[in-house]
């Protein structure tokens, strides 16, 4: 199956409305129950509480976090969701301004059931550090 490129516009934006929610399960809920996420080849954030637990990760370590998608493509059910982040650390105060993106496998629902997460994690670390 493939998408539209309306349907994945759809898509993007509705997650990335998910994300500026500031409410972790609504991230969670574009997952199917048995999903995961790897983020720069770290620890898999499985299944909806792990899933939760990831977003929410990001919300208390960036909580002005604001999202915006940077576009989406798809290739059948392989979908790349490019984005930036912006917000402020909340331990050093610092700016932060991060692009990535995500490699999500789709099912026919349009549910990630796999997603494979990307950002520089040293230019990161930098911008935490100042």
């Amino acid at each position: 199956m493939s998408f539209t490129q309306s349907e994945l516009d759809d898509l993007a934006k509705r997650y990335t409305e998910a994300w500026n929610s500031k409410v972790p399960e609504n991230v969670a809920a574009f997952h199917a129950p048995t999903s995961g996420i790897v983020i720069n080849r770290g620890e898999p954030s499985a299944g909806h509480e792990g899933l939760t637990a990831m977003a929410a990760g990001f919300h208390a370590d960036v909580p002005d976090l604001h999202l915006s998608c940077d576009g989406i493509r798809g290739a059948g059910t392989h979908v790349v969701y490019m984005w930036t982040f912006t917000g402020h650390h909340a331990q050093t105060g610092n700016s932060l301004h991060v692009k990535g993106w995500e490699e999500w496998e789709l099912n026919d629902e349009m549910k990630v059931t796999s997603s494979l997460g990307w950002f520089d994690g040293e230019e990161y670390d930098r911008q935490v550090s100042g």
